[in-house]
């Protein structure tokens, strides 16, 4: 299991017998480069700890909490948070993880984060209790057994499955904008100065929109003097993302650089795409291809990226959303939106960056940002004269881009890419079937779209036997 996720973590590999349990992790090295080797165990050998992501308040956590720190990786920070709390302590832990940690007496403990920025999978076979970080790390015969681990939610082999946080924040709502965009601002700016925590370069993917622009504004802002920051744009020849990365990059001053492709490298490298993403989902894979070129380039410069995940969910950034007048139902829809993400966007950003070795942050999803986004009056996040979604956003940071940029109206990203284009033009050789609305494949629903029904050829080519309906969100209720 632990061989098929090297393409995760190609920098060192470590594994451990701890009582009845094996521990095993690939190693993406970000903090901690000398000592940071996982599994990660106390002084005394007993607790040992195997973790995927970041844990963004870790050194304040090392400040409060009773414990002889062997390293300094954030990890060791979630070995500590449980020992000294129990499975309670994940509550303490602000970032982006899934980890496991077991001791010798055969105590268990596991747990992924409230948004599922980082990816969980389990099998329950028998008596043993299998996880890994995607499903291609599975024996075949354990396919069919695979659930994804919900976000939100620790599990021990005593109490079994328990959610310990919900997304849906009570809070007043702000009486002013004013007081709004000041919150707005600085628990971004926060938020983005927070996944800037490295020992190595950091860098930022700029599609030209207004959330990438942004990360990409604060992150220059927040940027040491003189520190070059990188940034990275893909797209066809004439994209409408690429021009307008460039212009955001002039203006900020950023190292750009830029994956220019066209209709033959978007079919070469479709099949490993849709393997590395483990989705068949059509929006996902006009994106995901982008990104997957994008992340390939980026991963020659730097080992970790920022990104705009999750702005458009928290601002009613989509066009779909233009449409349900209700306030109420509204906001209903936009934390859906955010509960829903592990499954689609969080799902494509992880998958297609660590692929290439690359770990990709997502600033829009910190939880206080989360929290700040609910507060605010569904009117406020609704369109401004001009007819942009996420007014109040582009309000609040005026002057920190170009007015061309701040006000371009959304696209999603394999639209702007030219991506869309290419994938529609070679739909017919993906699903050459005359009658392709009547194919049906084992164990996957019917395609809406010739488009997905040759996703759906490749996905079953890399995880034949996978249960969609315990892995793939939109398929649990259908």
């Amino acid at each position: 299991m632990l061989a098929r996720l090297r393409h995760r973590g190609p920098d060192g590999r470590g594994e451990r017998t701890v009582g009845d349990t094996w521990l095993g992790h690939s190693r993406l090295s970000i903090v901690d480069l000398e000592t940071g080797d996982q599994p990660i165990g106390d002084r005394a050998g007993d607790r040992w700890v195997v973790c995927n992501g970041e844990i963004y308040n870790h050194e304040d956590l090392r400040s409060r909490l009773d414990w002889s720190f062997e390293t300094r990786s954030d990890s060791e920070v979630a070995l500590a948070a449980v020992t000294t709390y129990g499975p309670a302590g994940v509550r303490l832990l602000r970032g982006m993880f899934a980890f496991v940690t077991a001791t010798e007496r055969g105590q268990v403990v596991a747990a992924r984060d409230r948004i599922g920025v980082k990816p969980l999978y389990w099998a329950r076979v028998d008596s043993a209790t299998l996880f890994a970080s995607e499903l291609g790390a599975f024996d075949e015969e354990h396919r069919a057994h695979v659930e994804e681990f919900p976000p939100g939610h620790w599990w021990t082999p005593d109490d079994g499955l328990v959610r310990y946080a919900d997304l849906d924040h009570e809070g007043t709502e702000y009486a002013t904008e004013s007081e709004a965009r000041v919150d707005i601002r600085e628990t971004l700016v926060t938020a983005v100065r927070r996944r800037m925590m490295a020992d190595v370069p950091v860098g930022v993917f700029l599609s030209g929109g207004l959330d990438s622009s942004l990360v990409a504004a604060i992150l220059v802002d927040q940027a040491e003097p003189g520190q070059v920051v990188h940034s990275f744009a893909a797209g066809t020849p004439d994209s409408r993302d690429l021009a307008a990365a460039r212009l955001v990059a002039e203006h900020l001053g950023l190292e750009h650089h830029e994956r220019v492709y066209t209709s033959d490298d978007v079919v070469a490298v479709l099949p490993q795409v849709v393997r590395s993403m483990e989705s068949f989902e059509p929006s996902l894979v006009r994106s995901a291809v982008p990104n997957y070129l994008l992340s390939e380039l980026a991963a020659q410069h730097v080992k970790v990226v920022l990104t705009g995940e999750g702005a458009d969910e928290l601002y009613a950034g989509y066009d779909h959303m233009r449409d349900i007048a209700d306030p109420s139902e509204l906001r209903a829809e936009l934390v859906r939106s955010v509960a829903g993400l592990h499954n689609l966007n969080l799902q494509r950003c992880d998958r297609v960056t660590m692929a290439h070795g690359l770990e990709a942050r997502v600033p829009f999803l910190d939880l206080d940002v989360v929290a700040t986004a609910q507060r605010v009056p569904i009117g406020w996040k609704l369109p401004g004269e001009l007819g942009q979604e996420k007014r109040i956003l582009r309000e609040t940071f005026e002057g920190w881009l170009p007015d061309e940029v701040l006000w371009r109206r959304k696209e999603q990203f394999g639209d702007g890419s030219g991506t869309a284009a290419v994938m529609a033009e070679r739909a017919r050789q993906l699903a050459p079937d005359v009658d392709w609305r009547s194919v049906t494949l084992p164990g996957l629903p019917r395609a809406r779209s010739r488009e997905e029904l040759g996703y759906q050829r490749l996905f079953l080519e890399h995880l034949d036997g996978v249960r969609v309906d315990q892995v793939l969100g939109r398929f649990a209720t259908a």
